[in-house]
């Protein structure tokens, strides 16, 4: 079958549900992320360095934030790429989620140093 016939049948819907699979997947990293940053906030005893225990958990919803909307953003264009027979896009999803987790990591390391 020739990839003109596969566009004219539509996208295999197990291509379609394990983008949603995917999308989910950002989801609950995000919600995971906004939760940490709440419960830094409510539940770490302050450091001694003031504000740096907001950095943490500011820095956790900021990234939650930005997964969160990024996710919905990489899961149109997937959609899209599909639907059109496209190569899949690359993403920046990754290198923004490692560097934002380790600069979590740095900030509530100078904190745990610090106090």
């Amino acid at each position: 079958m020739s990839a003109s016939e596969d566009l004219e049948q539509g996208i295999d819907y197990r291509f379609t549900l394990a983008n949603e699979r995917t999308f989910l997947a950002w989801m609950r990293t995000a919600l995971g992320l906004l939760a940490g940053g709440v419960a830094v906030h409510e539940l770490v005893r302050p450091f001694r360095q003031h504000g740096l225990r907001s950095a943490v958990a500011m820095s956790c919803i900021v990234l939650a934030a930005i997964i969160a909307v990024g996710a919905y953003g990489r899961w149109r264009h997937v959609q899209a790429a599909m639907e059109r027979g496209d190569r899949l896009p690359h993403t920046v999803m990754v290198p923004i989620l490692a560097f934002g987790i380790a600069v979590i990591a740095v900030l509530a390391s100078f904190g745990l140093l610090l106090s």
